[in-house]
C-alpha cells in the first residue's frame, strides 16, 4: 500500500493516490498525508485506480478526510474499479462523496 500525494499550490487543491490494499495498516500514511495540509482549506481528490481493496477501517479514514475538510470543501473519490465502486455503494458512501 502507498499514498501519493500531488498538491497544486495555487488551486489549493490535493490528490491522494491510493494504491494496493486500502486497510488499517494504511491508516498512519492516509492520515499524514492529509493532516500536512491546513483544516478546512483545501479540497482533496482520492484516486482509487490503484486500489485493489478497501475495507471498513478505510471507510473510517474516508470519513476523517471528509471531517479534515469541513465540508466546505467536497471531497471526490475518483476511478474507482468495479469491486471499490461496489464496496463504496454497499457503504452507502457514494452519497457522502462525490465518486466518479
Amino acid at each position: 500500500m502507498g499514498i501519493v500525494v500531488v498538491d497544486s499550490n495555487d488551486e489549493q487543491q490535493v490528490l491522494l493516490k491510493v494504491t494496493g490494499r486500502f486497510d488499517f495498516s494504511s491508516h498512519h500514511e492516509f492520515s499524514s498525508a492529509y493532516e500536512q495540509f491546513p483544516k478546512g482549506e483545501w479540497k482533496f481528490t482520492v484516486d482509487l485506480s490503484a486500489t485493489e481493496y478497501m475495507d471498513s477501517s478505510s471507510m473510517g479514514m474516508l470519513l476523517q478526510l471528509k471531517e479534515h475538510a469541513c465540508g466546505e470543501k467536497p471531497v471526490s473519490l475518483v476511478n474507482p474499479s468495479d469491486a471499490v465502486r461496489e464496496i463504496l455503494q454497499i457503504a452507502s458512501l457514494d452519497r457522502l462523496f462525490v465518486v466518479v
